[in-house]
């Protein structure tokens, strides 16, 4: 005779998923659960700290920069050559209180800024214009390479003498300095962003029916937006820089013309007051730039150099 064995009954899967997928809270003691500790927002507070202490490096190098300067200028070098930076405040403080012998400052700053912002706009807009038209074409590329090339080689301290011959005393041919400037530093990244494109995507859109305007305007377009926003950077720059040579060849107003005088009359410091002036321009234009730049590639990642602030 066969003896019954009693078995326990198998458990259901079921229960078996509930009993793996019930979380085990940490314990401390046996039977007391331990809440997990919330990490404290270090994250920001870092940050912050870089942030200060990358303005008190920069702070400090301007101290000492200026501190020495100073001191040499005072007791070993010929002030009247290479001046003081205490020379130079007084005399941006003689040009923003008395004004300058052409006029008041502001007016010399406001010329200044039209010739570069007209010119900028300008060279800007052509420079984006030929470089996207001639990356997606490489028939007219390879016709206006050597041209190009050539423009590019002219010095412009000669472009601006002929611009002054041509069109005067007046803003013309400051503008046009600017613009020749402005132009190619956009023309090269437009050129280079536009045959970046991908070509497949290109491809897709063909076959998805897109015309070759659908495809300039929703492809080629955005894809190079990335390289012209660079460019414009230190387009800016070239367009102040154009302005400024242009005055300093032959103007009747504006910061060269000071440039212009000061040289004239021996005064360095009038020199780099001047030079102050215009680095402080540019860095404004770069801020606005910069920020223009940050909600048009809003979309764009965050890229892991973003800190660096070049």
């Amino acid at each position: 005779m066969t003896r019954a064995v009693d078995r326990p009954a198998p458990s259901t899967a079921h229960e078996e998923n509930v009993a793996m997928t019930v979380p085990t809270a940490p314990v401390d003691a046996p039977g007391t659960a331990v809440a997990p500790a919330a990490a404290p927002p270090a994250a920001p507070r870092r940050r912050r700290q870089i942030r200060w202490g990358v303005f008190s490096a920069r702070l400090l190098l301007v101290v000492l920069w200026l501190g020495s300067w100073q001191l040499v200028a005072t007791k070993w070098i010929d002030p009247f050559i290479f001046s003081r930076p205490t020379d130079i405040v007084g005399q941006l403080a003689t040009w923003f209180t008395e004004g300058t012998s052409q006029g008041s400052i502001w007016l010399q700053i406001r010329v200044t800024m039209q010739e570069a912002v007209i010119g900028f706009l300008i060279g800007s807009l052509l420079g984006v214009v030929f470089g996207v038209l001639l990356g997606r074409s490489r028939f007219l590329a390879d016709v206006c390479a050597p041209f190009i090339k050539g423009a590019n080689a002219i010095p412009r301290i000669v472009l601006a003498s002929l611009f002054v011959i041509w069109f005067g005393f007046g803003m013309e041919s400051k503008i046009a300095t600017a613009v020749v400037l402005v132009f190619f530093a956009v023309f090269f990244n437009a050129f280079q962003g536009a045959r970046e494109v991908d070509r497949t995507l290109i491809d897709n859109a063909r076959i998805l029916g897109a015309s070759r305007r659908q495809i300039l305007t929703s492809i080629v377009l955005p894809s190079a937006t990335t390289w012209i926003l660079a460019s414009l950077h230190t387009a800016f720059g070239f367009a102040l820089i154009g302005a400024i040579v242009g005055e300093f060849t032959g103007a009747d107003k504006g910061v060269g013309l000071l440039i212009a005088h000061s040289q004239g009359t021996f005064n360095s410091a009038g020199i780099y007051a001047a030079m102050i002036i215009s680095t402080v321009l540019a860095l404004a234009a770069e801020l606005i730039l910069t920020r223009v730049e940050s909600r048009l590639l809003a979309w764009r990642p965050t890229s892991a150099t973003a800190g660096a602030g070049i």
